[in-house]
């Protein structure tokens, strides 16, 4: 079979850790050990203009490891989005989903609201244009929200955030949906922790460094984005709000495949000056942008970035795939394991130059803003923002709190 980069390994079983006891320990052999490489980027004095591409592959050979990590390093402290090429990710994986994303949305009514996601406690399942809103504006877009397939294990005591854990609903009209989903969380999952390892080391870490904040449950949508005629109030000549501006809260890094052609655009990234950049879709690539767990660790080195997607004449189709965090993450515990390393002025210097928009510091981020203790927590507010239907058929008891708390 053909790859669209170096294949991948088989799935193989691995074990999270989920206790912050290895943390301290990682802290201390980071004040033994130096990682940090004796070369740096110079700072950039100017906001990003455009993408970087980052070809993994060139990992494969310590001959060109060095040059790509460095590379890496300033796509992550100066722009926060990037495309990755040569990712490992199978062709025929790819090429199944982008696919199947007609002929989903092609399904009858009936068969869509089968699945719908104001059926589910997990939020997973379909979700109708107009259901859904960011920044305080209504998305349009239709979508299906799925995971890694999981067994409900809530029950009453537990905190509600674990309730976010549950299985997938699967169209019964389309069953040939659900193994071309598997398939593609699997190696995505693969790819996220590849590339996890890649970040730890571009940020002077030893590549397991983050691995201990993982969670056991990884996101990704199935999204349409219907054509729609130009409106006077978007701003860059759009048809409306794709979805509003607003940085990732649902897990370490979101990887994006464009699932319509180059000439389709609506992506765009905020840069440090305000304006807008265009994201346009690249063959073969993911888009890979920084979800606000890394900026929480990071302590800001590496920032979120906002984004956002104007709908346009044309019919446009994509999949983000959201590497997970652990529910039961404390902003305490994601910033104290790693304080020392990411408070250091050979990484400050370097963060420095990465100014952000006040319209990016604007954006809702209950988690960066420490509202909530834990991850699970500051997701499961931001998900019942977005979804109000199914904050009030299942978790009445915040409901009201999480929706006025910036009020």
């Amino acid at each position: 079979m053909r790859s669209s980069g170096n294949q991948l390994p088989p799935p193989r079983p691995r074990t999270l850790s989920h206790a912050p006891k290895h943390q301290p320990a990682l802290a201390d052999s980071l004040a033994k050990r130096s990682y940090m490489r004796t070369t740096t980027m110079a700072p950039s004095g100017v906001s990003f203009t455009a993408i970087p591409t980052i070809d993994l592959s060139l990992a494969d050979d310590p001959a060109s490891e060095a040059g790509l990590l460095e590379r890496l390093r300033h796509a992550l402290v100066h722009i926060g989005f990037l495309y990755v090429v040569k990712h490992g990710v199978r062709e025929e994986t790819v090429s199944a989903v982008v696919g199947a994303l007609p002929r989903l949305f092609a399904l009858p009514m009936a068969a869509k609201q089968e699945i719908a996601l104001e059926n589910s406690p997990h939020f997973l399942g379909y979700s109708g244009d107009g259901a859904e809103t960011t920044a305080g504006a209504v998305d349009r877009r239709e979508q299906v929200e799925f995971a890694t397939e999981l067994a409900d294990g809530w029950r009453q005591g537990l905190p509600l955030r674990e309730r976010l854990r549950g299985p997938n609903q699967w169209p019964s009209a389309y069953p040939s949906l659900r193994p071309i989903v598997e398939a593609y969380i699997s190696e995505m999952t693969l790819l996220g922790e590849r590339f996890l390892r890649l970040v730890a080391k571009a940020l002077s870490l030893p590549p397991e460094a983050f691995l201990p904040f993982l969670s056991d449950q990884h996101r990704l949508k199935l999204v349409r984005y219907p054509a729609l005629p130009p409106h006077r109030d978007t701003a860059g000549g759009g048809g409306g709000q794709g979805v509003g501006p607003h940085k990732d809260s649902s897990g370490w890094w979101t990887f994006l495949l464009q699932a319509s052609p180059p000439h389709v655009g609506g992506l765009q990234a905020l840069n440090g000056d305000g304006a807008w950049v265009d994201v346009p879709a690249l063959p073969g690539s993911f888009v890979v942008n920084i979800g606000q767990a890394l900026e929480v660790v990071t302590g800001g080195v590496c920032r979120a970035t906002t984004h956002r997607v104007l709908s346009g004449p044309l019919e446009r189709f994509s999949v983000p795939f959201f590497q997970g965090v652990r529910r039961d993450l404390t902003k305490d515990e994601a910033t104290g394991s790693l304080g020392g390393h990411f408070s250091r002025p050979e990484i400050w210097g370097l963060a420095a130059a990465a100014a952000e928009s006040a319209e990016g510091r604007g954006v809702d981020s209950a988690f960066l803003q420490g509202k909530y203790d834990t991850w699970g927590e500051s997701q499961l507010r931001t998900k019942i923002r977005s979804h109000r239907d199914v904050g009030r058929k299942f978790y009445p008891e915040v409901f009201d709190q999480y929706v006025k708390d910036d009020q």
